[in-house]
């Protein structure tokens, strides 16, 4: 049996749209791999999660006896500076933590210098 002349250019015409889809999807059209929703998922838990232990170290820096001194000097550095000064603070250091986190340091610094 011999297959109509028509089914070999539908073939291809398939092929070449499931192709183009593919490409506009995964370009334009916001598509991702299950590798990427998952470190984009991954990412974003952290910054939450830094965000939220950010505000323990502001609290914590609040209840600081020598927190005026520190925060003034806070804002006289650099950031790299800054969150070295919150970590020496032991600010950053979240309780029951045994030491601090540099990601929650840098955004409870630059909190706080604002």
């Amino acid at each position: 049996m011999k297959a109509p002349e028509w089914l070999g250019t539908a073939i291809k015409g398939g092929i070449a749209g499931a192709v183009a889809l593919a490409i506009i999807g995964f370009a334009w059209g916001g598509w991702v791999t299950g590798g990427s929703a998952r470190r984009m998922a991954s990412d974003k838990a952290h910054a939450d999660v830094t965000a939220a232990l950010a505000l323990v170290c502001i609290e914590q820096a609040k209840r600081d006896p020598d927190a005026a001194a520190r925060i003034a000097e806070l804002k006289t550095v650099s950031s790299w500076s800054r969150i070295d000064l919150v970590i020496k603070a032991g600010w950053a250091t979240m309780p029951g933590a045994s030491e601090a986190s540099r990601d929650v340091a840098t955004a409870c610094g630059d909190k706080l210098a604002t």
